[in-house]
């Protein structure tokens, strides 16, 4: 039973609650009265110079941020410059984490998925080869490998809704297109002949070509563009005042000015004449959906590709770690010295950086150009001599787990030491080491993901091209249920083989 006095108290309560959560709605505008904004978050690659990159000093710069710097100080914002991935950015942008995407973005086949201002860089899609390819126009991509960024503008204008049809000619005259996640990686696979030219934007080529010794553009370009400022979708008062404060900009010559620093002044287009483009908050329900059964065809050859990974890897790395053990236990002390040493590296350094030396290695050190098929080669060796690594130590620590007795028994039974080491030693680190090895194969399930470092379409980079071109977090969902009902299996098959080796002691 409640007294009037405890009443009292819970009235004084509840009032102090109510009056808490007022001011509360209150500085978050909850009362109809909106909060005054105080900071600028812009959303930008940070591989994409010259208009969003690190520079030496380890700042973000680039001709974007400089134009956001401006008007988030004429506006008295804080600019806040937040990297983000770029298959990511809708989600980004869709949950609040930033204001707008302003990093050399492209208006065309995008017009119905944001709230753009108006255009302000004229820009085109160009090929970018090596100076002694032999390839002086687009016609001679037939048959060609070539590189483009995921859910790219280059990407856009060859499989885009939009793309001509001489551009779905030509790529269907490749010999395949590649999706890699940054220029200078993709730089890279150009320079090691992994791919025969690369595809981008006009600005980001230019910069690239004058960093880099050897590449050349060709003269026709595969697409023309122009680049807006990307906004969520009915956000137009955000996008109203950025644009009014660029036009300021423009009419008293501080957009010219930082154009010419980043010596983009022949790119710009930035004109009171121009209309931004207007799509009403309703059209959204015409954007594509994402569909479950879709997309799972879609990650389908990605599933396929994690699956081939996980089998080779344990194929060639389960005998090899076994084999690097005995070495390792060895009392040849040069093979002892020799293999602890590459166990200390392959334990010692990230798989991705592995990947990238096996990949790329061949040609950065020994001038070899690797033929098309070595970059899945290069994920399973990659793999193959980072995992065995791992088993090697297991398997040594299973085998000095055996008691020295058993040794010396079988020795007195007189069998041989191949004979004790294969009926009697063995078995029995088998037991000892399975748990670990349970774990280490469950984080290989995982690790397969790692692929994308060297730009091999396994499941999960699918599942992020998928993400990217859907603007939904769907696919990775599905991706993160795959792994998780895979690993169960995997935990499922070696707890069997857990119990049928202890029924068998």
């Amino acid at each position: 039973m409640l007294y009037k006095g405890d009443m009292m108290k819970m009235n004084k309560h509840l009032s102090g609650i109510v009056t808490a959560l007022t001011m509360m709605l209150t500085a978050f505008g909850g009362t109809g009265v909106s909060a005054e904004r105080t900071e600028f978050t812009v959303g930008f690659d940070a591989e994409f110079p010259p208009y969003g990159y690190r520079d030496d000093n380890g700042e973000y710069v680039g001709f974007d941020l400089s134009l956001a710097e401006e008007v988030a100080n004429r506006r008295g914002w804080t600019l806040i410059k937040t990297p983000i991935d770029w298959d990511s950015k809708d989600m980004e942008l869709e949950t609040g984490a930033i204001d707008c995407i302003w990093n050399g973005f492209t208006i065309e086949g995008r017009e119905n998925d944001y709230t753009w201002s108006v255009p302000y860089v004229d820009n085109s899609q160009v090929v970018v080869v090596k100076e002694d390819s032999g390839i002086s126009s687009p016609s001679d991509l037939a048959g060609k490998v070539v590189a483009v960024q995921t859910d790219s503008s280059a990407l856009a204008a060859f499989t885009g809704e939009n793309a001509t049809e001489e551009n779905i000619a030509l790529y269907e005259s490749f010999a395949s297109l590649t999706q890699i996640g940054d220029y200078n990686s993709a730089f890279l696979n150009l320079d090691s002949g992994a791919v025969d030219a690369v595809c981008l934007d006009v600005g980001v080529a230019k910069y690239e070509v004058e960093a880099r010794d050897g590449f050349v553009i060709l003269d026709v370009p595969v697409a023309s563009e122009k680049y807006g400022i990307g906004f969520m979708k009915g956000n137009t008062e955000l996008r109203d005042e950025v644009q009014e404060t660029l036009f300021e900009m423009l009419d008293d010559g501080t957009f010219a000015r930082i154009a010419e620093e980043w010596e983009l002044s022949d790119n710009v287009c930035l004109s009171r004449e121009e209309t931004a483009t207007e799509v009403s908050v309703s059209q959204t329900a015409d954007k594509k959906k994402a569909n479950i059964g879709e997309i799972c065809l879609d990650l389908l050859p990605g599933i396929g590709s994690s699956l081939l990974i996980f089998v080779l890897t344990l194929l060639f790395s389960l005998p090899l770690g076994l084999l690097f053990a005995l070495g390792n236990m060895s009392k040849i002390k040069p093979l002892h010295w020799i293999i602890s040493l590459y166990i200390s590296i392959m334990r010692g350094t990230p798989l991705m950086l592995q990947l990238l030396v096996v990949f790329f290695g061949p040609y950065f050190v020994f001038g070899i150009q690797t033929p098309a098929g070595y970059r899945f080669w290069a994920v399973i060796i990659g793999f193959v001599l980072n995992y065995s690594a791992y088993f090697a130590e297991i398997y040594r620590g299973g085998i000095q787990a055996v008691p020295k007795g058993q040794r010396e028994a079988a020795k007195i039974l007189g069998y041989s030491k191949f004979q004790t080491d294969l009926f009697i030693i063995f078995p029995q680190m088998i037991r000892v080491v399975l748990p670990s090895v349970t774990n280490e194969v469950i984080t290989l399930v995982k690790d397969t993901s790692l692929a994308f470092a060297i730009s091999y379409a396994e499941m999960f980079t699918l599942a992020k091209q998928t993400a990217a071109s859907n603007t939904s977090v769907l696919p990775l969902f599905i991706a993160g249920g795959f792994y998780f009902i895979f690993n169960f299996v995997v935990a499922l098959v070696m707890k069997q083989i857990e119990k049928k080796m202890a029924l068998n002691k």
